[in-house]
């Protein structure tokens, strides 16, 4: 159904903007808002780009971009967020790619 690489949410600091993929409306309300709010601060804090996307095999990854002179996009603190947002929220972003996994890719349960 799905091939290559889906957006699931993003933020975007120069816009001041938050998407959620309409794909994923039917997550409940909850783990839209908590989405939301780790996007948003993620933004706020570095700067840039935020994506969460799931590629092919339903693995979710941060990508972070920033625009051409943007001077004040902290790349460093950007690796060093995502690494404290996986550990921090690991069951979370666990139960993500499950639900992908199943209900986008078709896979059983495991």
């Amino acid at each position: 159904m799905y091939q290559d690489r889906i957006t699931l949410c993003g933020s975007n600091a120069y816009e001041k903007k938050y998407y959620l993929n309409q794909d994923f409306m039917g997550l409940p309300e909850q783990i839209k808002k908590e989405l939301q709010i780790a996007c948003v601060l993620f933004t706020e804090e570095v700067g840039g780009i935020l994506t969460l996307e799931f590629d092919e095999e339903g693995k979710l990854s941060f990508v972070t971009r920033a625009e051409e002179n943007d001077f004040f996009y902290d790349e460093i603190g950007s690796e060093l967020l995502i690494r404290k947002l996986r550990q921090e929220k690991q069951d979370f972003w666990e139960s993500l790619e499950m639900y992908y996994k199943i209900f986008f890719l078709g896979e059983e349960e495991v």
